[in-house]
């Protein structure tokens, strides 16, 4: 699957559309992701969701479930503080507001926080 990605990714840039290439972009980074590239998906991540954040607004579903993949990876590679700064001051907020508290994506953002809180060895415990 990734060298399709990677050819659907490369097409969406020449002859598509913004939103179509990062709809492409974040399906590389999935992917990326889902074989244990991090060190090439985090940054993909990031690129998507800064991308639809400009396109549709922080608030946009796609733009928080992106939010949510990019989060996900940050707490995977051990980038805590970033994670909980993040989802804490950017995402949280973003998806409570828009989507609900209980609006799936909203939880899986709120476990997200949870997991940053409770992996991070920094962390007090109590």
């Amino acid at each position: 699957a990734l060298p399709v990605l990677e050819a659907s990714l490369a097409l969406s840039r020449r002859y598509f559309d913004n939103e179509t290439t990062l709809l492409a972009q974040s399906k590389l980074a999935g992917c990326l992701f889902d074989l244990w590239r991090d060190d090439e998906a985090l940054p993909l991540y990031r690129e998507s969701y800064a991308g639809f954040v400009a396109v549709s607004g922080v608030s946009d579903k796609r733009a928080l479930l992106d939010g949510s993949n990019l989060a996900n990876a940050l707490v995977f590679v051990h980038e805590f503080d970033e994670a909980k700064s993040f989802i804490r001051d950017e995402l949280l907020p973003a998806a409570r507001r828009s989507l609900g508290p209980d609006h799936d994506t909203t939880l899986r953002i709120t476990m997200c926080q949870a997991e940053a809180l409770m992996n991070n060895p920094e962390s007090t415990r109590g």
